[in-house]
């Protein structure tokens, strides 16, 4: 069992990412490690993260540098939980850049609604910080739940009217126009 993730270790990850690559690319943060960044919260469990582009040798120092800097590594991103949401590599936020690597927090509508599909006690937390710092906006979050809702159908264990009813009620409660 590994110790839980501080940032310093997101740092430390980030740096020797990138000088472990050989080519460039993009690495997107989400869920526990953009709480930490934003300090929302001191530690999370997982680095949870999605390299798109996959530069060169990123597979590779994977092993190495969960062990070298004691963190728990997932290859996860909100779009395995709910459709892809329109422009949300232009909704990513830039973080850093270590060598030929940009780190980015993936688009926020798009953690949001993977959060809110999911919905446990941490992650209404983490939505309720997305609206209070003006990361998510209520009208926004709505128009791209609709752009992708047709597409839940090709994700079954989704019910997705009640999807649709947990977005509306979390837009109710904390959104702000």
């Amino acid at each position: 069992m590994r110790a839980e993730t501080s940032r310093e270790k997101i740092e430390r990850l980030m740096a020797e990412l990138g000088r472990a690559v050989r080519s460039g690319g993009q690495v997107y943060f989400t869920g526990g490690v953009s709480a930490v960044l934003l300090g929302w919260r001191e530690t999370t469990l997982d680095v949870d993260l999605k390299a798109d582009p996959e530069p060169q040798g990123f597979f590779e120092a994977l092993p190495r540098l969960k062990d070298a800097v004691d963190i728990n590594i997932e290859l996860a991103a909100p779009d395995d939980f709910v459709p892809t949401l329109p422009g949300w590599r232009d909704r990513s936020l830039f973080i850093a850049q270590h060598g030929p690597l940009g780190f980015y927090h993936y688009d926020f509508y798009s953690q949001a609604l993977s959060k809110i599909e999911r919905y446990h006690a941490r992650d209404q937390g983490d939505v309720a910080q997305m609206f209070n710092t003006g990361l998510v906006e209520r009208n926004l979050l709505l128009e791209l739940f609709r752009a992708i809702e047709p597409k839940l159908i090709r994700f079954p264990a989704i019910d997705a009217p009640a999807l649709r009813h947990r977005v509306e009620t979390v837009v109710a409660t904390h959104g702000q126009t």
